[in-house]
C-alpha cells in the first residue's frame, strides 16, 4: 500500500479537520463528559480496528483520549489510516 501524497492529505483534512497530520501519522484527541464515556468509546474504537486489522495508539487521560494512527509496516500514513479514522469519526 502506497503512502498517501499531498492532494489526498489535504483532501482528508478538509472533511476531516479536527485530525493533525505529523509527518507520516494522524492524530486527534476526542474529549469526553467523563471517563466512562471515554472508555466506552475506547472499546467502540478498539472494534473498529480489530475489523480493520489497523490498530491505533491510544493514550486515556481520564475524559481524553488521542488517537495516533500510522502504517507501521509501510512507514508512512496510508489510505488505511485514514480510512479508520473518519470511520471513528461517525462514532
Amino acid at each position: 500500500m502506497a503512502g498517501l501524497d499531498e492532494a489526498a492529505r489535504a483532501a482528508f483534512l478538509a472533511e476531516h479537520g479536527e485530525w493533525e497530520i505529523q509527518g507520516e501519522s494522524i492524530s486527534r484527541t476526542f474529549v469526553h463528559r467523563d471517563f466512562n464515556e471515554a472508555m466506552g468509546f475506547v472499546n467502540r474504537v478498539a472494534l473498529a480496528a480489530e475489523v480493520a486489522n489497523h490498530h491505533p495508539d491510544i493514550d486515556i487521560r481520564w475524559n481524553k483520549v488521542k488517537l495516533v494512527l500510522s502504517t507501521h509496516e509501510q512507514g508512512a500514513l496510508t489510505a488505511q489510516d485514514t480510512d479508520l479514522a473518519a470511520r471513528i469519526d461517525g462514532f
